[in-house]
């Protein structure tokens, strides 16, 4: 079933409170305000991401994000977005999307790499370079003009096809543009004068110009020189202690507050299932934990922010905890034999008692699991009103991923409760009638999360001390690429068609609020999840299952997921001529045995149709969503991966297909 993120209630009353006080606003293009960047007109902000926003600072990066309150895109009210949240960040997201302008651009006729084809995108002549200034290489991308997007304030987007480095300078490149009948399109005059003769020292375009040259510097020793050179910048991205340290800080000092002891808990209610009442589950228990509480008002509801000190530290609200419900599920079978126990992610905006749903007790059943979930504050059902609100005023929007990260602390404590040997296992709800429990500790803690929960269960597992597998279920990640192309953003849509109804201002929006989202989903963590672990982090394995044609997570973002964590892909992964890639799944190397001890990624095709190319979400037929969950040969993979730490084949080295939950 589709889930309904936002009543139509709630948007209704957003999106009359819009309408009401609404004076209708002209997005300008000529003046050069203050804070904007005079090298592309068409807004404030763009190019995008750039580090023309950003001052010299004493961070890992050496910069610093320094964006002016008056550069920010206005709502229909006027107000604009107040920058301070983003203002502490070090550098760009790892998967930001790359922004411009360019007038009559026809992508085709120009040779851009498409979603299609991206491959492309690394040709010694391609119209787009993505240049890694720290290493000399180019960075595989695709490109797309902003699908919908009806007048000419139309986008170009710029997607990396694996995350960027974290800290790591990259120079953007445009040049040979065309137009649909192939004449060339011309650098605006502003960009023509940075790339001439020196300017006098009076000229109000001399500091632009002077920040432009190690970018060209850059490009020319990569070959790229300024003829045909429609625009050029750079920009660096945020460093791993940016994005994760406040999550990694907030982890260390709760847990090491512990002194090696299980978490409290408490369990308030224990429901008692007869095999015929329900034949897959013998019992609910319901509990809540305190958790230690980050954020700046007491118990942490929507709305609330981490509390920082002066360093821009997380700082634990004094003597406060969040108190985190959970529920967890028991099959029949760990009455007599100890079951693994699994974390488990709920959807979008949903809340713990998914846990209760079909695929997952005949998981839980067919092959011996308790699954405990709490939930994703920030992104659960009660922030709904909240997370409508924001899509009306973007300057509270850094209390989703700062209540989404005070979330991950209370999976984390939930994990640690579940693997420690004094901690559930001692509970009368979890043994059973000759006092044995019903999970065995000694087996670990596993993670398994559908949607959302395989978004920020990507998080959840890089940060993660005590988990060390996870399957991430209709996964993705990076928020900017997912929104557009999701039926389930649809509601928030309308809203925001209503409150920022310029389309290229949208797009702004979604690369900005990439930077603040990367603190609490899978985007700003992926380098980490399986390689390269955090500190004080182990290694993790990690097994994808995605839909293909899914309607409400896009395919195209959990392949950029599994290059950037190195995941290998089971092949064939389609039948012949059923995707509509030159070189289907580019960049993904396969599954070289079985079973295979490592990451992977395993497509399910349910019949679904293909999905568009575009940012625009999938219609036709039915959504593909729900069924690899509901396979029973994916379950039967995803078990043996939790459990044993293997991919196994189990599509007798074929294509792997699902039946229609639908």
């Amino acid at each position: 079933m589709r889930l309904r993120p936002l009543p139509a209630a709630a948007a209704a009353l957003v999106m009359a409170a819009v309408l009401l006080v609404a004076p209708p606003v002209q997005a300008a293009e000529d003046a050069v305000a203050p804070g904007c960047d005079p090298i592309d007109p068409a807004a404030c902000l763009l190019p995008f991401p750039n580090d023309w926003f950003t001052v010299p600072a004493d961070t890992p990066t050496g910069r610093r994000i320094a964006f002016d309150p008056a550069a920010t895109p206005r709502n229909a009210l006027g107000k604009g977005i107040d920058p301070a949240a983003w203002n502490q960040a070090d550098g760009f997201s790892p998967g930001s999307m790359i922004l411009a302008r360019v007038p009559g651009l026809d992508l085709a006729t120009t040779g851009a790499a498409p979603v299609t084809d991206i491959g492309r995108s690394l040709a010694r002549d391609a119209p787009i370079v993505l240049l890694d200034a720290d290493t000399g290489r180019r960075h595989p991308y695709w490109a797309e003009l902003d699908a919908n997007a009806s007048t000419g304030r139309q986008a170009l987007i710029v997607r990396p096809a694996e995350n960027l480095t974290d800290g790591h300078r990259y120079v953007v490149a445009l040049r040979d543009l065309k137009a649909a009948d192939g004449s060339a399109i011309a650098p605006g005059e502003t960009f023509t004068r940075l790339l001439g003769r020196t300017l006098p020292a009076d000229d109000p375009l001399r500091d632009r110009q002077r920040a432009l040259r190690p970018a060209l510097r850059d490009l020319a020793r990569a070959g790229v020189g300024t003829r045909d050179l429609h625009l050029a910048w750079d920009f660096t991205v945020a460093s791993t202690e940016s994005t994760t340290g406040r999550l990694t800080h907030m982890r260390d000092e709760a847990l090491a507050e512990l002194d090696g002891e299980a978490p409290d808990f408490t369990v308030t209610s224990v429901v008692e299932h007869t095999p015929e009442q329900d034949p897959l589950i013998a019992r609910e228990i319901s509990g809540e934990m305190p958790v230690p509480n980050y954020l700046s008002r007491p118990g942490g509801p929507p709305g609330s922010t981490l509390r920082l000190d002066a360093d821009g530290v997380p700082s634990r609200n004094p003597g406060d905890v969040v108190k985190a419900r959970f529920l967890c599920v028991v099959p029949h079978t760990a009455l007599t034999k100890p079951a693994q126990a699994s974390l488990y992610g709920h959807g979008l905006l949903g809340r713990d008692t998914e846990v209760r749903a079909g695929n997952v007790k005949a998981m839980a059943a067919e092959h011996g699991f308790v699954f405990c979930a709490t939930r994703w504050i920030g992104m659960a059902d009660e922030d709904i009103p909240y997370v409508a609100g924001v899509f009306g005023d973007l300057s509270g929007f850094g209390a989703v991923p700062d209540r989404l990260q005070q979330g991950m602390l209370a999976f984390l404590f939930l994990g640690r409760a579940l693997g420690h040997r004094d901690g559930l296992a001692t509970h009368p709800a979890f043994r059973n009638d000759r006092d044995r429990p019903v999970i065995d500790p000694r087996k670990g803690v596993v993670f398994d999360g559908n949607s959302q929960g395989g978004i920020a269960g990507g998080a959840l597992l890089a940060v993660s001390t005590d988990v060390r597998r996870g399957v991430l279920g209709v996964p993705g990640m990076n928020y900017s690429t997912l929104l557009n192309r999701s039926v389930d953003f649809q509601p928030f849509q309308q809203i925001m068609n209503v409150s920022y109804p310029d389309k290229l201002d949208q797009q702004l929006i979604f690369a900005l609020l990439q930077m603040l989202w990367d603190r609490g989903e899978a985007n700003g963590y992926a380098a980490h999840m399986t390689g390269d672990p955090l500190p004080g982090t182990p290694r993790h394995q990690v097994l994808m299952h995605v839909a293909f044609g899914d309607h409400q997570v896009t395919t195209v973002a959990a392949e950029v997921e599994a290059r950037t964590i190195g995941a290998r892909i089971h092949r064939p992964a389609l039948a012949p001529g059923r995707g509509p890639d030159v070189v289907p799944y580019w960049g993904l190397p396969p599954l070289p045995w079985w079973p295979y001890p490592g990451s992977a990624m395993v497509v399910w095709d349910s019949g679904a149709p293909v999905p568009p190319t575009g940012n625009v979400p999938p219609y036709a037929g039915e959504d593909s969503h729900e069924d690899p969950r509901a396979d029973p040969d994916a379950r039967v993979q995803k078990a043996w991966f939790l459990k044993y730490g293997l991919v196994v084949d189990v599509c007798g080295g074929r294509p792997c297909t699902a039946a229609p939950v639908g």
